[in-house]
């Protein structure tokens, strides 16, 4: 697809020079909350103050290093990795059925390791591709992808903005300032085509400076952890900390909880390739899932959770117009520095939860419409008004399912109805194998997303 028609300004194979790069690379790190995930975690496993920081460190080296392995020599589409929130009631259960702190970690990194390489092995053998081909049409791609956008925006408003600590009134006065100002950055770059580049590419770290520095003078930005982290500091609490303990059960455990990462991961695949007009090759596809598999392991020997490819990078791109593989690098880059770098992650994790949710409701929507622009000029008939529209109930009512519904469901039915994502994706599946009269065409033949013969 013409980058023109995508409005994009760079296209993923354009060479962005590299002191841009590295700030739109800063942007796509600020625009996430993968530092969400691993806190949540921590939480729940009882981590001392320092577990916590390691675990932090963890998950950061492991994003960089997973998003420049995927970006460059994986998949090859400009995506971004980051812990995935589907794993964290497992984590906690199997950490305290094998010792809690006594042991608990390593059978969950043992089993993580395991996990990592069956998604290796689905990439090695082709059986990844063939499954996507044979399931994923473009229909369903793109009701994925909707479903993905949908699915984080009720997070991105309740945990980031009215059920976030604090004052809620101060928190929508924070997130309103910073959407606004994103906003304005955006207007402005279409008024006026003298600062349109500089501020369509830098308007999501306007937004968060400025939110910033609202939540500063209301009191909502504490600095204290910043001011009391060090520079530089070594990740403490690895796998050759904890060690690596093999437990069947917690392993087929983990085996369930990869496949559904799989579906997480492909919904992200298919929202990028429509928001970049990338084709997604047959050979992509499988080197992609070795690249997830890759990802995974290097993050559990790091002593973090599992890598899932992050949607809200889409968005980020829809809204920046720059789709460049060099800045995703970039990226990665940040997030080893942040790694190491104690006071930067002490920053990151202290950004107001509002600031966030002011620039990821936005996004959340913007990545919804991408996957409503994939399946608008189908004809599929009325099969593909269930198609579409089961899947998209099904989303929210795994939104809004009541905590207590979840917590009395049968262990392994919980990690589903935790992923919306994973739910809308097996609907539209099926619906579209029993309704569906056309021959499978697969997601990526689609305007949007494709997949191609490869080569």
């Amino acid at each position: 697809m013409d980058r023109k028609q995508n409005g994009l300004l760079y296209g993923p194979e354009d060479k962005v020079p590299v002191t841009q790069a590295g700030f739109l690379g800063l942007q796509h790190v600020l625009a996430m909350d993968v530092y969400v995930a691993p806190i949540i975690m921590a939480g729940l496993l009882s981590m001392s103050v320092a577990q916590k920081s390691g675990f932090l460190q963890a998950a950061f080296i492991a994003c960089g290093i997973g998003t420049i392995i995927q970006t460059r020599f994986f998949l090859k589409l400009p995506v971004s990795q980051g812990p995935s929130f589907v794993p964290v009631g497992a984590v906690a259960g199997i950490y305290l059925a094998n010792g809690g702190a006594h042991g608990g970690m390593a059978t969950v990194l043992g089993s993580l390791v395991v996990g990592s390489f069956l998604l290796i092995a689905l990439g090695a053998t082709g059986i990844f591709q063939k499954v996507i081909s044979k399931l994923v049409p473009a229909i369903v791609g793109g009701t994925i992808i909707t479903c993905v956008g949908l699915s984080l925006l009720p997070g991105a408003l309740n945990d980031n903005i009215f059920k976030a600590s604090g004052n809620v009134n101060t928190n929508m006065i924070i997130a309103g300032a910073t959407g606004i100002t994103m906003l304005i950055a955006i207007i402005l770059s279409t008024r006026v085509p003298q600062l349109r580049k500089a501020l369509k590419v830098s308007s999501i770290i306007i937004a968060l400076v400025v939110g910033s520095v609202v939540a500063t003078t209301m009191g909502a930005f504490d600095w204290s952890s910043v001011s009391a982290a060090p520079w530089f500091s070594l990740p403490q609490f690895t796998s050759l900390h904890y060690g690596l303990h093999f437990s069947l059960p917690a392993i087929l455990t983990f085996v369930v909880i990869y496949l559904v990462l799989t579906t997480e991961t492909t919904g992200t695949w298919f929202a990028m390739s429509a928001v970049t007009g990338e084709k997604i090759t047959k050979k992509q596809w499988n080197m992609g899932i070795i690249g997830e598999g890759i990802s995974c392991l290097l993050s559990a020997l790091l002593g973090a959770t599992p890598m899932t490819g992050y949607s809200t990078n889409a968005g980020v791109i829809s809204v920046t117009g720059v789709a460049s593989k060099r800045v995703f690098i970039s990226a990665g880059f940040w997030f080893i520095i942040l790694g190491f770098c104690g006071k930067l992650s002490a920053f990151f994790a202290a950004v107001p939860a509002p600031v966030i949710g002011g620039v990821y409701s936005i996004i959340c929507v913007i990545i919804m419409l991408n996957g409503l622009n994939v399946v608008r000029n189908l004809d599929a008939g009325e099969a593909g008004i269930y198609i579409i529209g089961v899947p998209i109930v099904l989303t929210m009512a795994m939104v809004l399912l009541p905590a207590k519904v979840v917590s009395e469901a049968p262990q392994m039915l919980q990690y589903l109805l935790g992923s919306p994502i994973t739910i809308a994706a097996i609907s539209a599946i099926i619906l579209n194998l029993l309704m569906s009269k056309k021959a499978t065409v697969p997601a990526a033949d689609s305007e949007a997303a494709q997949v191609s013969s490869g080569r």
